[in-house]
């Protein structure tokens, strides 16, 4: 692990270095999937350097990493792993983990979901997420596994590894993807946001709203980014690694995605019931390990439990792992939590008892 009193020493000298040597950036069109998906793509209104209505990704080449000849790599390939990231992330928050999984043996595909990083945007405000239909994001996702996360796989296993809105992403494609992935990640998942009031309640406002046209306005409560640092909310995480997400987000302008529109909201709703449907955990193949932040604040603990026992009851695999002390990001932790969390992860993907869905 990093030491986190030289984190930003090691991150810049050591880590990104490497990285950039084995990256590969890349546009994702994503309207053939969505069209397969009777989605009809969008162009976005802000244009991604002439890519208009195309989705950012970084890739990193497991093969050219090894060549590098990186203290403590394996050198053996394992496989790709494609990472589907939170709400108002970004690619490069990832790259301490994709170094750890590059150590492993394994090359990653980071997708930027729409809205987020230097993918399409369909909303002048730069720090607003919005989304139309949340089934979007799952056609988006599962296109960009079947196509470039198949070509880094190289025949062998492929692997997801989510978080957040990600992981609420990331469980429906599993959904509707059954034999896509071999095995997933869901850590700390959205399986239902945590709204401040019932669901149901939720529902009905944010629906209301939506309907007399606040569907693009901010959440109330909610504002832009200032670049103003701050540990107010995050106390026990990693002060290091929530230094570093700061600096890359003050940075980059397109990282600065900070605050929600109320079709955001509507659509993590509707996300909510479609993936607790029982019949659609049924279909669920991919060998699942869900882990849970007990301090979580952002999205709910209970309908990450029931999500894993409807997925057992449809004769799937799927076992959840809880840290108490936790806050909501696991990988933003200090090195006592975050430790034994990497340690758990490569377990299971590496586990040959663990029967994969298409091998």
């Amino acid at each position: 692990m990093i030491d986190e009193n030289k984190y930003a020493e090691t991150m810049t000298d050591v880590v990104l270095p490497a990285l950039e040597q084995c990256r590969d950036e890349g546009w994702y069109d994503p309207s053939a999937a969505e069209r397969s998906a009777g989605i009809e793509p969008l162009s976005g209104i802000m244009d991604t350097g002439g890519r208009s209505g195309q989705l950012h990704y970084l890739c990193y080449d497991s093969a050219k990493f090894d060549a590098i000849r990186e203290q403590g790599a394996t050198a053996t390939f394992r496989g790709a792993i494609v990472i589907s990231h939170g709400f108002t992330e970004f690619a490069e928050k990832y790259d301490e983990l994709v170094w750890y999984f590059l150590l492993a043996g394994y090359s990653v595909c980071v997708l930027e979901h729409r809205g987020h990083g230097k993918s399409s945007r369909d909303v002048e405000n730069p720090c607003m997420v919005w989304i139309d239909d949340w089934h979007r994001y799952v056609a988006d996702l599962a296109g960009f596994a079947e196509t470039i996360g198949q070509q880094y796989a190289a025949g062998m296993p492929l692997n997801l590894f989510c978080h957040s809105m990600g992981g609420g992403i990331g469980a429906l494609v599993l959904e509707r993807y059954p034999t896509l992935f071999d095995k997933a990640v869901l850590s700390a998942p959205m399986i239902a946001p945590a709204t401040g009031m019932p669901l149901g309640v939720a529902r009905v406002l944010v629906g209301a709203l939506c309907g007399l046209g606040f569907g693009e306005k901010r959440v109330f409560g909610q504002s832009d980014f200032t670049p103003e640092f701050s540990m107010e909310g995050n106390e026990g995480a990693s002060e290091a690694r929530e230094r570093w997400y700061f600096k890359l987000r003050c940075e980059n302008r397109e990282y600065q995605t900070y605050c929600a529109a109320f079709e955001w909201v509507r659509q993590a709703l509707k996300m909510n019931r479609a993936v607790l449907s029982p019949t659609a955990c049924a279909e669920v193949e991919t060998p699942v390990l869900l882990f849970q932040s007990g301090r979580d604040i952002w999205v709910l603990n209970n309908p990450q439990n029931r999500f894993v026992q409807l997925v057992k009851d449809g004769g799937g695999e799927a076992d959840m792992v809880r840290y108490p002390e936790s806050l909501h990001e696991i990988f933003s932790m200090p090195n006592a939590i975050y430790k034994p969390y990497l340690e758990r992860i490569l377990s299971f993907y590496d586990d040959p008892m663990i029967a994969s869905a298409t091998y």
